[in-house]
């Protein structure tokens, strides 16, 4: 869909034009088919580690969509000190999965209550934190995120991997060929969806393939929906319905360390979605979106719904559209609020076999991944030590995937923390960054091998003197005759991003 043409005086932000009523609720829509298939991802994936019945995960799916859409509209519409009313679609996030997994796995007995027991400590001490937060996301550089996103895609790949064999270890189809057939017809439907469809189908594609997924299943005898009748049709999300939540200090840490990078995250949303729409985002506007988001997450639980953030998908479908209203995502909002009050369309949706789950969960988590790549591209490698960052953080993060059973030895508390490949390279992306870019003090003049390795330019016109046999000895330039030649320091070079030289440059890769 298209934006209309519409006209918006000097005095009016565009982010408060009103669409009417039909306008706000089709494009609200979009927004909801949008990021549909990413909301209700999270409640499947923590549902199934906690062992719930289909009944129960359709109740998480139903709270996720409910407390999303209240969040969206407090998001949108904003109370005093509370929400930056700008088109930001709130939903679940994904960074905090792979941690939820791990404090379910660590301590079992506790259960749901003790992830949502964390959620709600770790989004009151994020709540605190936001006066001052933007005086340390200077700790908080693409370097750290990069690796962090990119952490979160790589620690659920193994999730999507069960998904595909069938999701049940102990069910007797596990791992055949017509569960991993599934899986990959889903995932074939995504890429020709992605390749052969319109711009709407392409954004679509994901929701679009578990549909046709789920179809072949019916037509093979491997979905059942029987239970989807069984149940209300309309409920309003009970409180606490899954315990009453408790707090362990080892998994509010763990869970800190998720919402410090939700709150990085949504920084940027807020920070890119007023670039779009070009509206004026100041620090107070800033901090009233970044409050918003922890409110909702700290009462998310209450409802049985996990951390609140906006969704970066939604930001992409504002800059195609060019739909700037924010009441046409405060629909979406009450959209959502109506979807999470009908626990059938949960129940519907946790009936969709584990295998299109998974074949779907490739493309899903693999995306999260290269969007931690993408963001550490941006990265200057260049006579600093990030590559070093990179790669032990990376590693330190990848250990609970490879080994899940490396800290089982360790307290319960550290295990808790660092069982999560998110937290491990969390907290060491944090703890190097601050050490070697930092804390400048005993940094060694040498270069290391990792800084050697990179990449250095020689310009043109540098090069462009020399003559056949010309070649260099001890720092010293000599022509083929061995007489030494004169070396001239210059002007240093322009900084990037400005004025160009005069001529092409020449790239040279050193060997380590």
């Amino acid at each position: 869909m298209t934006a209309p043409v519409t006209s918006v005086t000097p005095d009016v932000r565009p982010e408060d034009e009103n669409l009417g009523v039909g306008a706000n609720l089709a494009y609200g829509l979009q927004h909801v088919l949008t990021m549909y298939g990413g909301i209700v991802a999270v409640p499947l994936i923590v549902g199934q580690a906690a062992g719930l019945s289909p009944a129960d995960i359709g109740l998480l799916i139903a709270a996720s969509l409910f407390a999303g859409g209240l969040a969206t509209l407090l998001q949108t519409l904003g109370l005093p000190f509370f929400g930056c009313q700008l088109p930001l679609v709130q939903g679940v996030s994904f960074a905090g999965v792979a941690t939820m997994i791990a404090i379910l796995g660590s301590d079992g007995a506790g259960g749901l209550p003790v992830v949502f027991g964390a959620v709600i400590a770790a989004s009151l001490i994020g709540l605190l934190i936001t006066p001052v937060f933007s005086r340390i996301t200077k700790f908080f550089p693409p370097l750290v995120n990069g690796i962090v996103i990119t952490i979160i895609g790589l620690t659920l790949m193994p999730v999507a991997a069960r998904w595909a064999m069938g999701g049940n270890s102990h069910a007797e189809d596990f791992g055949s060929m017509a569960n991993i057939g599934l899986a990959a017809l889903t995932l074939v439907t995504v890429l020709l969806l992605s390749k052969l469809g319109s711009a709407s189908i392409s954004r679509l594609s994901i929701l679009l393939a578990m549909v046709i997924g789920t179809l072949v299943a019916v037509a093979l005898g491997m979905a059942d929906f029987s239970k989807v009748a069984e149940g209300p049709l309309l409920a309003f999300p009970s409180p606490f319905h899954f315990g009453m939540p408790t707090f362990h200090v080892a998994a509010i840490i763990s869970m800190l360390i998720v919402i410090i990078v939700t709150l990085v995250e949504t920084s940027a949303d807020i920070l890119a979605v007023g670039d779009i729409i070009e509206t004026k985002v100041d620090s107070k506007r800033l901090g009233n979106g970044l409050r918003a988001d922890m409110i909702s997450s700290m009462f998310a639980p209450v409802f049985g719904s996990f951390t609140q953030s906006a969704f970066a998908q939604n930001v992409g479908l504002v800059a195609v559209t060019g739909v700037k209203s924010r009441y046409v995502v405060a629909s979406a909002g009450l959209i959502l609020v109506t979807l999470g009050l009908l626990p059938v369309m949960g129940r519907l949706v946790a009936a969709v076999p584990t295998s299109v789950l998974g074949g779907a969960g490739v493309v899903l988590f693999g995306t999260v991944a290269a969007s931690g790549i993408r963001t550490l591209s941006k990265v200057d490698y260049r006579n600093n030590m990030n590559l070093i960052i990179v790669a032990t953080s990376i590693g330190f993060g990848m250990i609970p995937i490879a080994a899940p059973s490396f800290y089982h030895h360790f307290p319960a508390w550290f295990e808790t923390i660092f069982h999560s490949g998110i937290s491990s390279a969390a907290i060491m992306a944090i703890l190097l960054n601050l050490v070697f870019n930092h804390v400048k003090t005993g940094n060694s003049d040498q270069q290391s091998v990792f800084v050697a390795g990179s990449e250095r330019t020689l310009r043109y016109q540098d090069i462009a003197a020399l003559t056949d046999g010309d070649y260099f000895k001890g720092g010293k330039l000599f022509d083929a005759q061995g007489k030494e030649v004169p070396l001239v320091e210059s002007a240093p070079a322009p900084r990037a991003g400005s004025e160009k030289a005069p001529a092409p440059s020449a790239v040279a890769a050193d060997s380590a």
